[in-house]
């Protein structure tokens, strides 16, 4: 061990490993210099022999932040989630150690949330938020086996009636937001998801324009969620291109690679204080709109998500039984047959209607009362033939048997 002085500083020099190890102890006191020199050859020693620093478990609230920080590459939806759920678990266990949250803090936390009327859904997430932040510390594994996952929903949501169709259409025209009607149109005439309209951009839209109006045209949806999904076109319906006429005019010096829907931003001038639009960037998409939805299902009382909205558009195809199932799939991106039998349930009625077609099928009453008549000419045929065989083994007409043997035997003096 050695100890010596440069100038106002000291600084510590030692052998190890063959290796001559030289620093500054950044001190003008030896005592200090000795205990850094000490301190530094247990570092070394403790990394060679692979013994790991102890690290203090942080607060809750620390580790969470830690965690979110290190959420790199993430979508900005994906990590909007994150960090509302890391709000709300923080306000839980703010002043709790990591290492503190056991089983039963999991579960007054699932039967909270259900208390405050969020749904199962809702509760998982919150609870796989803290799970992913607990793994960060190694401390999951020892709560996983007894963590009970509530029960999701898995139904595909529900469809507009005629009557909530209208007022939630006028809700949307008379929203704050004049993105939200054409996003509606789309999702409800289109079958579109809500990152599918999102990421449209305008060389998807193959429009045929009549006296500064399309007059009709379709969609190209260039990027789904599954590999069906992506490429399919879907014609455009009336309304959806009178509300993309609206729409569109407000940016005429859009270019064939900006978005349908760009980020922008919403203000209100003039007398009547309409929205104006502003700060459009086509470069980037909007963000959410569900705000603005919302507040449009608060002012009609109904209650939906948006992904219902697919779901109208998907439920009217299939209760035409003019429309096939690949024309359903291709229109809706479906991939396979158990996704659209996922639906299915809406053709219950048209497949009872069929069965009934089966039964009240044309017929004459002649011909009616002649296949009456055949099929019990031919029971009597069939009893006849089934007694004579009886009466050739010597059995009686109420024997009944499941034995092999005995059957084979008797089937043996037949032949």
């Amino acid at each position: 061990m050695s100890v010596y002085k440069r100038g106002q500083v000291y600084w510590y020099k030692f052998l190890f490993q063959g290796q001559v190890i030289r620093d500054s102890a950044k001190t003008n006191s030896k005592t200090v210099a000795k205990e850094a020199e000490r301190a530094r050859r247990r570092e070394l020693e403790l990394g060679i022999n692979r013994i790991g620093k102890r690290e203090r478990t942080p607060l809750f609230p620390v580790a969470a932040k830690d965690w979110i920080e290190a959420k790199i590459g993430k979508s900005e939806s994906t990590l909007r989630n994150y960090r509302q759920y890391v709000e709300s678990l923080t306000v839980e266990f703010k002043d709790r150690l990591v290492c503190d949250i056991d089983i039963s803090d999991i579960r007054a936390l699932q039967r909270k949330r259900l208390k405050e009327g969020l749904g199962p859904r809702s509760v998982n997430y919150e609870i796989g938020v803290l799970r992913q932040i607990l793994r960060t510390f190694r401390l999951w594994h020892t709560l996983s086996e007894d963590v009970d996952w509530l029960k999701e929903r898995r139904d595909v949501g529900k469809a507009l009636t005629a009557e909530d169709e209208d007022r939630l259409y006028a809700a949307s025209a008379a929203s704050r937001s004049p993105a939200l009607l054409p996003l509606f149109a789309l999702s409800l005439d289109g079958g579109l998801r809500a990152s599918e309209a999102k990421m449209l951009r305008r060389k998807d839209l193959i429009l045929e324009w009549r006296d500064g109006k399309i007059a009709k045209g379709q969609l190209i949806v260039a990027k789904s969620k599954t590999d069906a999904g992506s490429g399919r076109r879907i014609p455009l319906t009336r309304r959806a291109c009178a509300v993309l006429t609206l729409w569109l005019s407000k940016f005429p010096e859009a270019q064939p690679e900006g978005f349908v829907f760009p980020s922008h931003q919403i203000g209100f001038a003039g007398d009547c204080c309409g929205p104006l639009v502003y700060s459009v960037d086509f470069d980037r998409p909007m963000g959410e709109w569900k705000s603005a939805w919302y507040t449009a299902l608060r002012q009609t009382g109904l209650k939906y998500r948006w992904h219902d909205l697919r779901h109208t558009f998907i439920t009217r195809l299939l209760e035409n039984p003019n429309n096939s199932e690949e024309t359903v799939r291709s229109l809706a991106g479906h991939v396979s047959r158990k996704m659209m039998e996922h639906y299915s349930h809406i053709r219950r009625e048209a497949k009872e209607a069929a069965i009934e077609g089966l039964d009240t099928r044309d017929q004459s009453p002649e011909i009616s009362k002649r296949w009456a008549q055949n099929w019990a000419q031919s029971k009597r045929d069939a009893d006849g033939e089934a007694e004579k065989v009886l009466d050739f083994i010597g059995a009686t007409r109420r024997i009944r048997t499941d034995d092999l043997l005995i059957t084979n035997q008797l089937l043996y003096r037949l032949s």
